[in-house]
């Protein structure tokens, strides 16, 4: 059978059933809107997205936000501030401490940049009720909020390295004090004698020479 038989036949088949053969047509011109409707929004899509044009992200560590601000305009990117409570003494105040994307990431003209700004010092946290503990745990506990243990005192106390008070600068503080995280305090600890009874070891001693 060769092509025009089959084409003979085709239109033999079209003429007797005339219903399938507008059907048939209609779906052919379906198709041809899908196509032409698919290559418009490609079209489109490429020119609204600057399909192919890619951005680097700049390194704004340690950039003032002016300075970072001014950087990504430069490269045509946008941004968002944001704070964050996380005080890194390896960075200038109100620097920028971090970024997302990243530093050399390849981003679309106008992506959103988020920039976060280092604060001018450390937050500040509560004193935890140490009072009447053992140094140990005053310690642990105190590091756990972020807070450090410089120096530790001694003072006549039947209890043992129990923890009797605390300074900050020489000065006395207290639990629900606040201050800044990072602070270096001072324990002030029994030592297990009874008030008095470093001095009156003191005075035998000097009557016994």
């Amino acid at each position: 059978m060769n092509f025009k038989k089959i084409l003979g036949a085709i239109k033999a088949f079209f003429d007797r059933f005339p219903i399938l053969k507008v059907f048939f047509k209609q779906i052919g011109l379906a198709v041809v809107v899908v196509v032409i409707l698919v290559f418009l929004i490609t079209k489109w899509l490429d020119f609204s997205t600057n399909h192919g044009e890619f951005k680097t992200v700049p390194d704004l560590a340690k950039l003032s936000s002016e300075e970072a601000i001014a950087k990504l305009e430069e490269n045509d990117l946008d941004y968002i501030l944001e704070d964050t409570v996380n005080y890194n003494p390896d960075f200038p105040a109100y620097s920028i401490i971090e970024q997302y994307p990243d530093a050399g990431d390849k981003v679309k003209e106008g992506r959103k940049i988020y920039l976060k700004i280092n604060p001018s010092k450390y937050r500040e946290v509560t004193i935890p009720h140490v009072i009447q503990i053992t140094r140990r745990t005053a310690e642990s506990t105190l590091n756990a909020v972020g807070f450090e243990v410089e120096k530790v005192t001694y003072k006549d106390n039947i209890g043992k390295d129990m923890v009797l008070g605390l300074k900050y600068k020489g000065k006395t503080v207290a639990p629900n004090d606040r201050l800044p995280k990072m602070s270096k305090l001072e324990l002030i600890l029994g030592n297990g004698k009874r008030p008095g009874s470093s001095s009156t070891d003191e005075n035998d001693n000097d009557a016994g020479e």
